[in-house]
């Protein structure tokens, strides 16, 4: 196994990054669909059981395959690549021993990219889950191009598939600078306490990724509840959000401060797996591709 004094574990190549966070990224979003559904119609102004319940727990399932691969491909391979030029552009101005901040910064400008990806996916994904009806994955993008939410030219140019654009961004950077600065420093202390120095195994790795991920998602699910109800575009009385100052205002006046914690049981729980799954099979397929990729 590699020896690694420092936060960094050896970098693979961007083919490398890009096909395991593929890898990783649709094992997590596919094996773990079901809890994300409840997690959605929890957070639903309507209400769990208006907006779905029980029923149809895989709606929705085609989009997020769709989107799922690209969306952690473009993630990982920004991050990987990111992560060294950014702790080299800190230690050109003396910061050096800021191997978090990089991995902060890193993680952020990844789930930048990968949102280009990501919401165009969940507005579908989240319509398909909310649905009254079952409908298909075609209809719904055809439903969502003809709605008009915002007066942004992003979202006058792609109809509704880009609503909640900066919500999501405003999610995923937080979210991924508690993540990822802790799921390193995690596998480094378990390598240098435990280890001798040693790489972590891909299982271990997914440890780490679990509990830092589960942390996270405590953390920021206000924000994920703003991005679900933006995204799905109507109040409880099937009124059109005007932005996210008029979804957060009308939530705290409709259901008061504790609809911001709709959903954090099945979030925290989707992605404590997830990042068990997501980070493991991310390490694992990053073992298995180095010797081929680089």
């Amino acid at each position: 196994m590699t020896k690694t004094s420092d936060l960094q574990s050896p970098r693979p190549s961007f083919q490398a990054a890009l096909v395991a966070g593929g890898i990783a990224g649709t094992a997590v979003d596919v094996t773990l669909f079901p809890i994300d559904t409840l997690k959605t119609r929890m957070q639903a102004a309507e209400g769990f059981l208006k907006a779905g319940g029980f029923r149809g727990l895989y709606n929705g399932l085609g989009a997020a395959a769709i989107g799922s691969a690209p969306g952690a491909a473009l993630f990982f391979c920004t991050y990987e690549t990111m992560k060294p030029k950014v702790l080299a552009v800190q230690e050109s101005f003396g910061l050096h021993d800021q191997a978090a901040m990089s991995h902060m910064i890193a993680a952020s400008m990844g789930e930048a990219a990968a949102c280009l990806v990501r919401v165009p996916t969940e507005v579908v994904k989240a319509n398909m889950q909310t649905a009254k009806e079952q409908v298909s994955l075609f209809k719904t993008v055809k439903t969502v191009l003809k709605q008009r939410h915002g007066g942004s030219m992003l979202v006058g140019v792609t109809g509704g598939l880009y609503r909640g654009f900066g919500i999501t961004l405003f999610r995923e950077v937080p979210f991924a600078a508690i993540q990822f600065p802790l799921y390193e420093r995690l596998k480094f202390e378990w390598s240098q306490r435990w280890l001798n120095g040693e790489e972590l195994d891909p299982f271990l790795g997914g440890v780490c990724g679990s509990v830092s991920g589960g942390i996270a998602a405590a953390f920021t699910t206000p924000l994920d509840v703003l991005k679900t109800r933006i995204m799905l575009g109507v109040d409880q009385h099937g009124k059109a959000y005007t932005g996210i100052v008029d979804v957060f205002n009308k939530t705290k006046k409709q259901q008061g401060y504790g609809a911001f914690f709709s959903g954090i049981q099945p979030r925290v729980m989707w992605i404590s797996i997830g990042g068990f799954v997501f980070l493991g099979a991310y390490e694992y397929s990053k073992n298995v591709l180095r010797p081929v990729l680089g």
